[in-house]
């Protein structure tokens, strides 16, 4: 896989001052928003009022649940693809583990999966989770807003019953000298994703002339909003 990291990846600061809806700031903010989503399908956001310090709890319980036993890893099941516990396979990658959580949104859906990583469950991987899991819901549907705005639609036009699905994934380094991917290259199936990575750069994007571009340098409050194939209708 070619990657071509002279290409400009859109970044754009959401500033409190410019999240009034209507002012002037919100429809530059919503253009901008747009042109993005039209030119890549996706972009950096970088989003302050979700802290450093709640992603910094996240990403450290994280090794907590990834050091979990794989009987319990196992115990995280679902009907649909990628909705539950993957493990490094040949089939999907051997660099790859994600867990899913569906209704993350849902305190009880989060407590739920805490125990069963853990006998006696773990109160505070499942409230760090769940505040995290939320701050995005709402910066998800901000975005959304933005989109609707700028299309001059009605705010109920993207509106619709959806869960939120949280995948929490690590990526094993590739031995020295060596190039592989961590997954296969891939469209997005919901109908937007919103991805908070943690200090080690390794996401890639194909933008529209085929290159694939490697996300560096990333804000520690920046987010990146990928549209989901849904939306690219």
């Amino acid at each position: 896989m070619a990657v071509d990291a002279e290409i400009e990846f859109p970044t754009i600061e959401f500033r409190s001052s410019d999240l009034k809806q209507g002012t002037e700031g919100w429809n530059r903010l919503c253009k901008r928003v747009r042109e993005a989503c039209e030119t890549f399908g996706c972009f950096d956001v970088v989003y302050k009022k979700i802290s450093t310090k709640i992603r910094e709890d996240a990403f450290e319980l994280l090794k907590e649940l990834v050091e979990v036993p794989v009987e319990r890893k196992q115990k995280n099941t679902s009907p649909l693809p990628y909705h539950g516990w993957v493990g490094p396979c040949e089939q999907v990658s051997v660099l790859y583990e994600g867990f899913g959580v569906g209704d993350a949104s849902n305190y009880d859906s989060v407590k739920s999966f805490a125990q069963l990583m853990w006998p006696n469950g773990h109160p505070r991987f499942t409230d760090t989770i769940h505040t995290l899991t939320t701050q995005m819901e709402e910066l998800n549907k901000l975005i959304w807003l933005m989109l609707t705005d700028s299309y001059g639609l009605q705010e109920d036009s993207l509106k619709m019953n959806y869960t939120t699905l949280v995948r929490m994934m690590k990526y094993l380094a590739p031995p020295p000298g060596e190039y592989e991917r961590g997954l296969f290259a891939h469209t997005d199936k919901p109908v937007s994703t919103l991805i908070c990575e943690d200090k080690i750069s390794g996401l890639e994007i194909e933008v529209n002339d085929g290159q694939w571009i490697k996300l560096t340098n990333l804000s520690p409050s920046s987010f990146v909003f990928i549209v989901g194939d849904p939306l690219k209708a």
